[in-house]
């Protein structure tokens, strides 16, 4: 997110076209001649690259970033020719995944009965769009995550490129991504024609597909042709679905592409509301089919015995309309009802808009609410597969947006945001009843949070006659744990209860510290370490010092050579007689690391560059000048090995002009960045001359501070005409 040099992100003006401005009487502008390309541009011995404001048209492609800020934004391409001369050198590389697609149990592969989620929302890249994130105070965003194995982004453009933010939550949580590639109507039937006259045609079309989801990381296909085909069109498609499929499992381990029920063989758009012999051609030509919505229970009892399916029932997605249109069975609050049908016939289901709890039901603020509502009903009839990453593991619960954003539990941003990169792993959300009338709770909480938008909150009742300690699951996971496991908890437990943690493994015979069986599982208890012993007196040292508002720290050790850790949770106990007892814990954070890594070198950022910068003047005055600011817009890269770091935090300091009397100014947060690539927009600078720095501070997934020294820093010098300043 763009921000000014007080860390606050500046208001957003509508422009007179009904756009948004960064502000009114802007003048757009960057340097001609001296406009630096690329990083190859920029001397790696030098720590400093020289700019001369001028005030030009931004050449910047807007499909690429906004037409104003200069934000990078995600988008669709819209035309067969747009398709035809995508080149990926002039791809977006803002919209390129970080995240790769996280490891899990069971494997896609193996699971019996699986769940599609197609996000189709308002035609799509709304908030979403922007790469960096955006203020916004109602957004949409899913993360229910554990219960579903597919996320398909869809819109009604030709070629729908999910942008980066879902895939890189997604895979955040092992769950694969699709892209969509639609045509429709009188247009869409002439583009069919047109890529399907030959092999040539066809070929070429998959091949920039498959370009296209290597390029942004994302993981395959939805095909779905909504208009009538010629008869040399049908018997191409059929050969342009196996080769489309051939290449992307080739190029793209695990990949998918799924065809929708529309079309049949004769080339006629008849929706058929199951697979038969009118369709099978397409069935049997790719990954997977996703039936259209208007089936019955007849229907699907007829399609588990027919011979088309037999031995791929898991490839075929029964569709589920939330939005209930037409004849279907369930929808809206009822869908889990047609998912228990589904589930009956042991069909994988594709749930269409769930978004429904939030478009139709326009009470926004109560979105967190009939989202969790809405999943709690489906849940009797969702797997849960469990992340096998190996450690460290971390979350802070964040959900991915908030009203503000907190940084060691501190508030460090004031303001709506929106942002899905920096969606946390998520934990179980639901409502258990306990025995004797209590009852349990988990939720995200907005109102105070640890890191990120929001905390994780454990709320209920522990009835007098309930006695022993209440076990909240918070995660499943399946991660081998080393000899010696730190496990830090950082809570904020209501009077009247104590809260511990509650690890459980999957092979009691080799955990010294296994306590309770519980089924297949067994309930192990991490040795809290005092404030004194080494290791938590070393782990505050790396992590800077610890000294939360309100917020208790607790470091434990866990001792077992060979376990695997299946789950995550913590244990509530009331402290005192029985007694009807209410409680609230806040989760801010649960991190677990391998006791080795406390020794492991800081990483470190090189290579760090300026280019794509571009000048803007916005109303209002600088503190130190009557004339409207100067703002600087530039995009950064740099060099930081991925694996063992969760974000990278941007930030600037002025260290002279444009009077030289002036002392250098603070460090000044400009943003976070979750990948090796950082757009600059709208940041307040000093007049020229003046010379700042510009630094990316790694945030690793151990906790640990990286000294100053280890961070990429960059200074940008600036002249207005010739005037020069010294790097």
């Amino acid at each position: 997110m763009a921000s000014n040099a007080d860390g606050n992100q500046p208001e957003r003006q509508k422009a007179p076209d009904g756009g948004e401005r960064a502000g009114v009487g802007v003048e757009e502008g960057r340097t001609d001649g001296t406009r630096l390309e690329s990083c190859l541009d920029q001397p790696m011995d030098s720590d400093g690259v020289h700019e001369v404001v001028r005030f030009t048209h931004s050449p910047l492609p807007d499909r690429h970033y906004d037409g104003d800020t200069t934000e990078p934004v995600s988008a669709a391409l819209h035309t067969l020719g747009e398709l035809l001369s995508w080149d990926r050198r002039e791809a977006n590389p803002f919209n390129v995944a970080a995240v790769p697609l996280a490891p899990r149990e069971p494997p896609l592969a193996s699971c019996p009965c699986r769940t599609l989620v197609s996000h189709d929302m308002m035609g799509g890249y709304l908030d979403d769009r922007f790469i960096q994130g955006t203020a916004a105070e109602t957004p949409f965003a899913f993360y229910h995550w554990q219960h579903i194995d597919i996320f398909n982004y869809f819109t009604h453009q030709l070629v729908t490129v999910p942008p980066a933010v879902w895939t890189n939550a997604a895979h955040r949580h092992g769950v694969i991504v699709l892209g969509t590639f639609i045509t429709e109507w009188d247009d869409g039937a002439a583009t069919c024609e047109a890529f399907l006259r030959d092999e040539e045609s066809y070929r070429g079309v998959a091949d920039k597909l498959v370009q296209i989801s290597c390029c942004y990381g994302f993981d395959g296909w939805l095909v779905n042709i909504e208009n009538p085909l010629s008869e040399v069109a049908v018997r191409n498609m059929e050969l342009f679905l196996r080769y489309l499929s051939d290449q992307m499992h080739e190029r793209v381990s695990g990949s998918l592409v799924l065809w929708y029920d529309s079309v049949i063989r004769d080339g006629r758009l008849k929706w058929q509301n199951e697979l038969n012999a009118s369709n099978r051609m397409f069935f049997d030509a790719c990954d997977g089919f996703f039936t259209n919505y208007n089936w019955t229970e007849q229907s699907l009892e007829w399609m588990k015995d027919y011979s088309g399916v037999r031995g791929r029932q898991a490839d075929v997605y029964v569709g589920i309309d939330v939005f209930a249109r037409g004849e279907v069975v369930g929808g809206m609050f009822d869908t889990n009802k047609a998912l228990q049908v589904v589930r009956k016939h042991n069909f994988s289901a594709a749930i269409f808009a769930p978004g429904w709890v939030y478009e139709a039901l326009r009470d926004r603020t109560e979105f967190r609410r009939n989202q969790d509502r809405f999943w709690a009903l489906l849940s009797d009839h969702l797997f849960v597969h469990r992340l096998a990453s190996p450690l460290p593991f971390t979350s802070s619960f964040c959900q991915g947006f908030g009203d503000t954003f907190y940084w060691k539990g501190q508030r460090e941003q004031q303001q709506s945001w929106f942002h899905l990169s920096a969606q946390e792993v998520q934990p179980w959300y639901y409502h258990s009843p306990l025995e004797g009338g209590g009852w349990l709770r988990t939720r995200g909480c907005p109102e105070d949070a640890w890191s990120g938008g929001c905390s994780l909150l454990l709320e209920g009742l522990l009835p007098a006659t309930h006695t022993s300690p209440v076990s909240a699951r918070i995660f499943s996971l399946d991660i081998p744990l080393p000899p010696q496991t730190l496990v830090t908890l950082i809570n904020q437990p209501s009077a009247g209860v104590s809260v511990s943690l509650d690890l459980k493994t999957g092979d009691p015979s080799v955990c010294p510290d296994g306590g309770v069986q519980d089924g297949t599982l067994t309930s192990v208890s991490p040795v809290v370490l005092e404030g004194g012993h080494d290791v938590v007196t070393l782990f505050s040292q790396l992590c800077g010092g610890l000294t939360p508002r309100g917020w208790t720290v607790r470091c434990s050790m866990l001792e077992g050579r060979g376990c695997t850790l299946r789950e995550v949770g913590v244990s509530i106990q009331r402290e005192g007689a029985p007694q009807d007892t209410p409680f609230s814990c806040r989760l801010g954070e649960i991190r677990l690391l391998d006791a080795s890594s406390l020794r492991a070198p800081p990483e470190r950022v090189g290579g760090l560059c300026v280019y794509d910068v571009v000048w803007l003047r916005g109303a209002g005055p600088a503190p130190d000048s009557t004339r409207p600011h100067l703002r600087l817009n530039a995009t950064l890269r740099w060099a930081c090995p991925m694996e063992r770091v969760h974000h990278f935090r941007v930030y600037w300091r002025r260290l002279r002009g444009p009077d030289p009397r002036a002392p250098p100014g603070p460090l000044a947060l400009v943003g976070r960045a979750y990948s090796h690539l950082f757009r600059v927009t709208e940041l307040l600078v000093p007049e020229a001359p003046a010379l700042l720095e510009l630094l990316v501070e790694p945030v690793v997934r151990s906790g640990f501070l990286v000294p100053e020294g280890q961070w990429g820093r960059r200074r940008l010098s600036y002249t207005e005409g010739g005037d020069a300043v010294e790097v």
